[in-house]
C-alpha cells in the first residue's frame, strides 16, 4: 500500500478522534474534576496543603461542596480550556499514531491484529502522544486542585503559638489566578523539568496499556457482537456500548496507576516535604552537623538527595508505597466516579468520532468532485480563451493587410478586390 494511502486515513481518524474527544470532554469535565480531587486529597493532606477535615466523602459530597463553596457551576469548569487543548492534542496524536502503526502491521485479508500486536500498537501510540501532552496534563491537574487548596483550612492565615509546630506554607491560590504560561513556569521553578513538567510520564507509559487494552477489548467485543459485513459501520448504539464497556474494563485494571500519577503531579517538592515536622532523629542530627558548614552545603546536599530519591522513585514503587502505608483501598479512591466518567466519556468519544469521520469522508469526496469539476471548467475556459486569442490575432492580421492594400491601391480598388463592391461601381 502506498505511503500516502495510509497517511490520509490516519489523518482522518486523528481529526475525527480529536473532535470526538472535545465533545466528550465538554460533557464529562465536571465529573473529571471531581475524580481528580478524590484521587489526590490523601496526598494533599500528607503534604499539609489541606487539613485533615478538608476534602470530600464521595462523589455526591464533592459535587455539593464544590457548588456551595466555590461559586456555583463555574467552579466545575476550572482548567477547562487547557484540558480541551490537551485532550484534543492527545487524542489527535494517539489516533494518528495508532491508525498509522496499525495500518503498517495489518496483513492482506486480515482485518485485525493478533493480541500482542494490538496491545503493542496501542501502547506505542499512547507513549508517543503522552510525550507531547504530559506538561499540559500537569497544568490541568494543578488548576483542578487549586480551589480545593485555596479553600482549605490550612490556607487560612493563623498566628502560631509558642511551641506549636511550624507547617510548610502553601500559597492561598496556587494556580487559579495564573495564566497557562505562568503555571508552566511555576511548575518548572518548583520541581524542574523532568520531575516537574514531565512528572507522571513514567506512569503515563504504564497507563498506555489503558488505551491499548481499550481498543483490544473493543475489537473483541465488535467481533462478538457485530457481524463481519457490518464491522465498518456497526451502528450508533452498538458503537457507544462497545466503546463504553471496553473503557470501563480497561480502567478497572489500570486505576491504581492513575492514582499514583495524579499524586505525583500534585505532591509537594521534596524540600517542602523534608521541612515538615516529625522528621526522623537521624535527619535532625544530620541537619545540626551540616549547619556548621553553612546553608550552601546543606542546600547542595539536599538537592543531591532529592535527585537521587527522584531517580529511585518509579510508578511501581509509588503504588507499592501507597498500598503499604495507606492500604489497598487507597489505590481505588474515587473509582466509582472514574468508571462512570470512562463509560460516558469514551462512549461519546467513539460515537462522535464515527459521526465526524463520516462527515470528513463526505467532505473529502465533495472537495475532490469540486476540484475535478473546477479542473474541467478551467480546461474548457482555457480552450475558449485560446480560441479567442487566436481570433483576435487573426483580426489584427487581416486589419493590417487591409490597411496596407488601401495605402497601395486606394479604398475603392481594395473594396472591389475584397468583393464588397462590384467592378462596375468601383470604376
Amino acid at each position: 500500500m502506498p505511503r500516502a494511502s495510509k497517511l490520509l486515513p490516519s489523518l482522518g481518524h486523528a481529526a475525527s478522534g480529536a473532535g470526538g474527544t472535545i465533545i466528550s470532554t465538554l460533557a464529562t469535565y465536571p465529573l473529571d474534576l471531581v475524580n481528580t480531587r478524590l484521587k489526590v486529597q490523601r496526598q494533599l493532606r500528607a503534604d499539609g496543603a489541606i487539613g485533615p477535615e478538608d476534602g470530600y466523602g464521595g462523589i455526591v459530597d464533592a459535587f455539593e461542596a464544590i457548588y456551595e463553596r466555590e461559586g456555583g457551576l463555574k467552579a466545575f469548569f476550572a482548567g477547562l480550556g487547557a484540558d480541551l487543548g490537551k485532550s484534543a492534542a492527545d487524542s489527535f496524536l494517539f489516533f494518528l499514531f495508532y491508525t498509522w502503526f496499525r495500518a503498517k502491521r495489518l496483513r492482506v485479508n486480515e482485518p485485525y491484529l493478533k493480541v500482542l500486536e494490538e496491545l503493542a500498537v496501542g501502547a506505542a501510540a499512547g507513549a508517543c502522544a503522552k510525550l507531547f501532552t504530559t506538561p499540559v496534563s500537569n497544568v490541568v491537574t494543578r488548576r483542578q486542585t487549586a480551589n480545593l487548596i485555596s479553600s482549605s483550612s490550612r490556607s487560612q492565615p493563623s498566628t502560631p503559638t509558642e511551641g506549636s509546630p511550624v507547617r510548610p506554607s502553601f500559597p492561598a491560590s496556587p494556580t487559579k489566578d495564573l495564566s497557562f504560561t505562568e503555571t508552566i513556569m511555576s511548575i518548572y521553578r518548583e520541581r524542574g523539568l523532568l520531575n516537574g513538567l514531565w512528572a507522571g510520564y513514567s506512569a503515563s507509559l504504564v497507563l498506555t496499556l489503558n488505551p491499548s487494552m481499550t481498543f483490544f477489548l473493543q475489537q473483541i467485543l465488535k467481533r462478538m457482537l457485530v457481524s463481519r459485513e457490518n464491522w465498518e459501520e456497526p451502528g450508533s448504539a452498538i458503537t457507544f456500548v462497545i466503546a463504553a464497556l471496553s473503557k470501563v474494563m480497561a480502567t478497572s485494571v489500570t486505576y491504581p496507576f492513575q492514582i499514583a500519577k495524579a499524586r505525583v503531579m500534585v505532591s509537594a517538592p521534596q524540600s517542602q516535604s523534608q521541612a515538615q515536622p516529625g522528621g526522623s532523629e537521624k535527619e535532625k542530627e544530620k541537619g545540626k552537623e551540616t549547619g556548621e558548614n553553612g546553608d550552601h552545603g546543606t542546600a547542595t546536599q539536599t538537592a543531591k538527595e532529592v535527585t537521587k530519591k527522584a531517580a529511585r522513585e518509579t510508578i511501581f514503587s509509588t503504588v507499592l508505597r501507597i498500598a503499604q502505608t495507606e492500604g489497598v483501598k487507597a489505590l481505588y479512591d474515587g473509582i466509582g466516579g472514574e468508571l462512570l466518567k470512562a463509560f460516558f466519556n469514551h462512549g461519546l468519544t467513539m460515537l462522535s468520532k464515527d459521526i465526524i469521520h463520516g462527515l470528513i469522508i463526505q467532505l473529502y469526496f465533495a472537495v475532490v468532485a469540486a476540484l475535478k469539476d473546477y479542473k474541467k471548467l478551467k480546461e474548457k475556459l482555457g480552450k475558449r480563451a485560446k480560441k479567442a486569442r487566436a481570433d483576435v490575432s487573426r483580426f489584427y492580421m487581416l486589419a493590417g493587410l487591409a490597411a496596407q492594400m488601401v495605402r497601395q491601391r486606394g479604398l475603392k480598388q481594395t473594396l472591389v478586390m475584397a468583393g464588397l463592391v462590384g467592378k462596375g461601381k468601383g470604376e
